[in-house]
């Protein structure tokens, strides 16, 4: 163990992904930063912001580890808001390996926790909880639309907006406070219909915004199709046709599809995950109709259904699947190469016959549940359910009730709309009193 010790709490962790690659990033976070590169590299800390390149060497053997850059960002202008040092190494196994292992054996020095860089940029102020959400979704982003949306959140834009609404929230709330002080003074009227038009306008953003159709939760999730239909109507060959590769069994013996199977897909920018599903039949078979029930679940929870019909038995058509036709089902008539002659929309999975033309009208299915393009600014349910939370003490705070109870309201509004961004300080109203009010004149 090396002899050396990191003043502070100083975190370091692998940045780039574990895998051999012609470049890994190895980041250093904290009051330590300077010193580990100082302790890896045996020469002065580069100037901050400059690349330099430096022979990284083992501190007890004196040996080589690699050569490469070292990146130094003096607090506070870096990622985490702390002294930064960043090591841009070959993505060896080995190198990183021993260069790990060094910074773990130094005193003072941690491995960083999952997400602990970016817990600290936001305790540092770097971000707030919107952006640093953002900032993961970008990360996980498979699509164009996946990878706009968290742009945007990260962009500061999407905050601005809460922070609006919790601005005005804290004004309002102000207001009235500033009158409990002189309970024998009476609130003039031009004061009450000003408190009042505000939290009105309030009201009517958040509901607009709470009225999207959960589109950013879609987006981040993924719109779900499900393909049902009874036992051999071509379910999993027609999900193997659209996902272009073989995710599912295909057999001639009904019942092979027991378990729900899902694909991800990008359909014009939007992230789909696409489900095969167990034939609707009544079935003695226990586990089969434990798959057929979760297919009905599925299937209710769909945003659209895919729902095949065997063409070649035209004109009959199977009833179990009939009952779960809706406004959200596309109606499909399979094997069309033996044949089928249906009014409906017919492709053959074998041959290719009508896929193109399915997709096409997927995608425009697809575009539809998404709005078309249309931006969402709530992107999780925890956004949507503090939202809502702050719409309703809003609705608490107009009614005809004590000025301190409607005080209480507003203040619980501007705690839920503050979770959001992670903003909640409780000092804000006393803040807006002074700067706005003469108390004691």
């Amino acid at each position: 163990m090396t002899d050396k010790k990191i003043s502070g709490r100083t975190i370091f962790a692998l940045a780039t992904a574990p895998a051999k690659s012609g470049i890994a990033i190895i980041r250093i976070s904290g009051a330590g930063a300077a010193s580990a590169l100082a302790l890896l590299t045996d020469a002065p800390c580069a100037a901050p912001n400059f690349a330099k390149y430096s022979v990284f060497k083992n501190p007890i053997s004196g040996e080589v580890i690699d050569k490469g850059l070292a990146i130094y960002f003096k607090a506070p202008h870096s990622f985490t808001g702390d002294d930064v040092a960043e090591l841009h190494l070959h993505g060896s196994p080995a190198v990183i390996r021993e260069i790990l292992g060094v910074l773990s054996r130094v005193a003072g020095m941690y491995a960083a926790e999952p997400g602990e860089f970016t817990r600290t940029a936001f305790l540092n102020g770097k971000l707030d909880l919107l952006e640093a959400e953002g900032l993961a979704d970008l990360i996980n982003a498979e699509t164009s639309m996946q990878k706009s949306q968290a742009l945007r959140q990260m962009s500061g834009e999407v905050s601005g907006f809460y922070q609006e609404i919790r601005t005005k929230t804290i004004s309002c709330l102000a207001l009235l406070e500033a009158y409990i002080d002189f309970p024998d003074e009476e609130i003039p009227e031009s004061v009450l219909t000003q408190w009042r038009e505000t939290i009105k306008s309030l009201r009517q953003s958040i509901s607009a915004t709470l009225s999207d159709n959960k589109c950013g939760e879609r987006v981040r999730d993924g719109l779900s199709i499900v393909i049902i239909g009874a036992p051999n109507a071509g379910k999993s060959s027609l999900l193997n046709r659209l996902a272009r590769r073989d995710a599912a069994i295909v057999s001639q013996h009904a019942g092979t599809t027991r378990d729900v199977i899902e694909v991800h897909m990008d359909i014009a920018g939007y992230p789909v995950v696409l489900m095969d599903t167990a034939g609707l039949r009544q079935s003695a078979d226990e586990v089969e109709e434990e798959g057929i029930s979760r297919a009905r679940v599925r299937a209710g929870q769909a945003d659209i259904k895919l729902a095949l019909f065997d063409g070649s038995k035209l004109p009959e058509m199977d009833a179990h699947t009939k009952e779960l036709l809706d406004e959200n089902t596309i109606v499909i008539f399979t094997k069309s190469d033996l044949g089928a002659n249906g009014s409906g929309f017919a492709v053959s999975a074998k041959t290719g016959q009508g896929i193109e033309e399915l997709l096409v009208l997927i995608e425009e299915k697809v575009r539809d549940s998404f709005g078309r393009g249309a931006s969402s600014l709530i992107t999780r349910a925890r956004h949507r359910n503090l939202l809502t939370e702050a719409e309703l003490l809003l609705s608490a705070a107009m009614e005809d009730k004590e000025i301190e109870l409607s005080c209480e309201e507003l203040r619980r509004a501007a705690l839920a709309i503050g979770k959001i961004t992670g903003k909640i300080q409780v000092d804000d109203v006393l803040d807006v009193i002074f700067s706005q009010f003469c108390i004691g004149k």
